[in-house]
């Protein structure tokens, strides 16, 4: 038995990968592009694995997947394939049209033409299962109701609309095609391995190096925060018991500002990592201009999950940022690779021959 993950060297897709090889005993084949935010590094502890087969390659090549599929005859494809930061989407949008809407689209046809012709029991088990973002849904006002999944989606910001048609691709695949597909849409992820550009890395190895605090506008924005390892058993319950063609919102039940994200941060460094002339870490805080479109608040409404498959996240914001904040303390030199760089080098020497 075999599981075709796309996008695992990234943060939740490797964190997927980690887990679902330390609780199975299935292999995986790993597909993943390799751009800046794919870090073989994280995948270290599986080298010699057989379990696990680390390719890069872009799931927009329709010969690749298909020699993939093929070789390996998976069981399930999990997609964590995408481009997922919101400020790079502003600045260059072209690449996140390219990856998550055409990549996904080829990616569909790819895995529509190896079902098709599976023995009839074997494409019956067959599962896609699609991994998005709460973003799709937009924004929501201080006292709204937290986004379900039957919530219109009305995306803000390229990245979301360029999630959001991905969305639309896999229900219309499943739709016209019988194409056996789970979505799962989660809220802000936070955990081991996170890429420095986002939020709470950012926080932390900025607070280290004693540079400012970067907050946009008045630090009120409001996400719902889940811890990545939550997010990963709960795609592993959806692909095991989801009902076919139906969305699955996955969130922490965490609502919380980003002001109180970083507030906490520095707390738990003033007491983890205390600063040598006792100053404390908020004082670096540093209120920046807002980004365009910047969307106020997000909540996921995670009862559906909950009550048909009886998902529910194992760890509190408190107990989960506590266990980031001391993984980023403890692991400085994957942090050093990934902020300089030399993680490229591995990629350079393994794929250089390609």
């Amino acid at each position: 038995m075999t599981l075709l993950v796309t996008g695992g060297a990234g943060f939740i897709g490797a964190n997927f990968v980690l887990d679902w090889l330390a609780a199975s005993g299935e292999a995986v084949i790993n597909l993943d592009k390799l751009t800046y935010a794919g870090n073989p590094e994280t995948l270290a502890s599986l080298q010699g694995d057989a379990r696990h087969q680390l390719v890069q390659g872009d799931i927009g090549d329709a010969a690749l997947v298909s020699r993939l599929l093929a070789e390996h005859r998976p069981r399930a494809v999990v997609n964590f394939a995408a481009e997922s930061h919101v400020d790079r989407s502003i600045h260059g949008p072209g690449e996140f049209i390219e990856t998550n809407i055409v990549g996904t689209f080829r990616l569909l046809e790819s895995v529509r033409g190896y079902w098709a012709e599976l023995p009839e029991a074997d494409k019956a088990a067959f599962r896609f299962l699609h991994v998005s973002t709460d973003e799709v849904y937009g924004s929501l006002a201080k006292g709204d109701a937290a986004f379900a999944e039957t919530h219109r989606h009305e995306p803000n910001s390229p990245y979301s609309a360029s999630k959001a048609a991905s969305d639309h691709l896999v229900r219309a695949w499943h739709h016209t095609y019988g194409l056996p597909v789970l979505t799962t849409n989660c809220s802000n992820n936070y955990g081991p391995y996170h890429f420095p550009e986002k939020l709470i890395p950012l926080m932390i190895v900025n607070a280290l190096a004693g540079k400012p605090l970067p907050v946009y506008g008045d630090g009120m924005q409001i996400r719902d925060w889940l811890y990545v390892k939550d997010h990963c058993s709960a795609i592993r319950r959806v692909l095991e018991a989801g009902r076919l063609g139906e969305t699955y919102n996955v969130g922490g039940w965490n609502e919380k500002p980003n002001i109180e994200i970083v507030q906490t941060v520095c707390a738990l460094l003033d007491e983890l990592r205390p600063k040598a002339d006792g100053s404390r870490y908020a004082s670096q805080i540093t209120y920046v201009t807002d980004r365009p479109g910047h969307d106020r608040r997000y909540a996921i409404d995670a009862r559906k999950l909950e009550a048909e498959l009886g998902w529910k996240p194992a760890e509190t914001f408190e107990t989960g940022i506590r266990k980031t904040v001391e993984w980023y303390l403890a692991n400085p030199e994957w942090v050093a690779h990934v902020q300089s760089g030399a993680y490229r080098e591995w990629v350079q020497k393994q794929y250089s021959a390609a």
